[in-house]
């Protein structure tokens, strides 16, 4: 996951420090390596005030009561905050923002969705069912949820889930702005792999130095980097 970010360097130590994690500096940004079951996570420093809304958030897992609330003490050491988006007040899960603004969640303990992702247990995106599908097939991962709007994919692996909801309203909104948020693939071809996409119902978008750009069905951005 990338993250277009005013202060990539402060919210790349807040993850890494939040899921026990190392940073490696890049040029302009830096990345919280995942690994084969945990997404890695990447910021990049930008002018975040032309980039559109955010479309997608993480979800923390839980293993009980007091590591929850460990969790979120140990978030706003680390610079995060509260964030009231709407939570009822006996709601079960503890919404927070990291120094860059991004929206997570610290589930409860006991959440069978989320059991056995690991400690970064979902990214959750706004998105169609559709989109969903086409994850499904660019990342050959098995759908997990294809149901009331929700789809979801995981590795074969197992590890972090990804997911998609309409939240019963047409996600696909006007575009006015590239998004601040969206996935990075790496792979041995990029060319070829582009040519693969585009038959499952991407667009490309761009030929950059460093990667090849392109948007899923519901037109959100996405780069193809070589190994």
């Amino acid at each position: 996951m990338v993250f277009d970010v005013a202060d990539a360097t402060a919210v790349a130590a807040f993850w890494a420090g939040l899921l026990d994690r190392e940073v490696l500096t890049e040029p302009g940004g830096a990345l919280v390596p995942g690994d084969e079951a945990q997404v890695g996570l990447r910021f990049v420093t930008s002018d975040t005030s032309q980039l559109g809304p955010r479309q997608l958030h993480l979800h923390l897992t839980s293993t009980s009561l007091e590591h929850q609330q460990r969790t979120v003490e140990k978030a706003l050491r680390l610079g995060g905050r509260h964030l009231d988006v709407g939570q009822a007040p006996d709601d079960k899960f503890v919404v927070l923002a990291d120094p860059g603004g991004n929206e997570l969640c610290v589930i409860e303990p006991g959440n069978k969705y989320l059991a056995g992702t690991g400690s970064l247990g979902e990214v959750t995106c706004d998105g169609s069912p559709d989109v969903g599908r086409f994850w499904r097939d660019a990342l050959d991962w098995p759908l997990v949820l294809d149901e009331n709007g929700q789809t979801a994919v995981q590795s074969p692996l197992g590890g972090t889930k990804i997911s998609w909801d309409s939240w019963d309203e047409p996600p696909v909104q006007p575009k006015t702005a590239r998004n601040r948020q969206r996935f990075d693939l790496v792979t041995a071809d990029p060319a070829s792999e582009a040519e693969r996409l585009l038959s499952l119902g991407a667009t490309r978008l761009a030929d950059r130095a460093d990667r090849i750009e392109m948007a899923d069905p519901d037109r959100n951005e996405f780069g193809l980097h070589p190994a």
